[in-house]
């Protein structure tokens, strides 16, 4: 084998020589919550614990696409939302990370974007390659299943995070839920964005200032020269 190639798999290799208590998940003993979402007109059971707006958002440790550890305490000093899709293979996942991808160009600078889901890392690049999503963070829980566990967003007999929206200011607290009342459903997209833009207000250049600047002048000269005539 090429040497080359064999670096390429080494992140997969130790992956796969994990015990299998790292990656297997016991849900026996996990909490589960029942009234809170539906697929179609029938609720499901939800395993973990449930987060709440104001409490500190829980770590937890994730892969990007060479199953690379991404842990929540290493983002700091960002305001981060966290969109959370049960497969990216699925239309209204699909959509709804394509919506987050656009919108971070309306977003602030000091703001990071977060699309997790228990998708295999393959999926989840091949995915991002094809749907040019470059913009966001593209990450799985499929490994350890930590996010899903500490935010209550496991579904049960089904391996897949619920829909929903998280957003942890830069304090490290939770201001913003939304778990999706349907799977089916999108998420309350302007609800969300308007949450961004109350925590991390887009800074205006010193050029959109001083062309603001300009445009408040010109608008007051014929006022001023109409005052002096009079």
């Amino acid at each position: 084998m090429n040497f080359t190639r064999f670096l390429s798999y080494l992140p997969l290799l130790s992956l796969l020589s994990l015990p299998l208590s790292a990656s297997a998940i016991d849900e026996t003993h996990l909490p589960e919550t029942k009234d809170l979402v539906k697929a179609g007109d029938k609720y499901v059971t939800l395993l973990g614990t449930q987060v709440d707006v104001g409490q500190q958002a829980p770590d937890f440790k994730v892969v990007n696409d060479t199953f690379s550890p991404i842990s929540l305490s290493s983002i700091t000093d960002k305001t981060i939302l966290i969109s959370a899709v049960p497969s990216l293979d699925t239309g209204v996942c699909s959509l709804q990370t394509k919506r987050f991808n656009e919108e971070v160009a309306n977003l602030a600078d000091d703001v990071v974007v977060l699309t997790i889901s228990n998708d295999l890392p393959f999926a989840q690049k091949r995915f991002c390659k094809v749907e040019e999503v470059d913009k966001i963070k593209v990450l799985s829980d499929s490994v350890w299943r930590e996010f899903g566990q500490k935010y209550g967003l496991l579904i049960k007999d089904m391996g897949l995070l619920t829909r929903a929206i998280f957003i942890i200011n830069k304090d490290g607290k939770i201001a913003y839920k939304e778990l999706v009342s349907n799977i089916a459903k999108h998420p309350d997209y302007d609800m969300a964005l308007a949450t961004l833009a109350a925590l991390s207000p887009v800074k205006e250049s010193s050029e959109d200032a001083s062309k603001n600047t300009d445009d408040i002048k010109n608008t007051a000269q014929p006022d001023e020269k109409q005052g002096e005539a009079n």
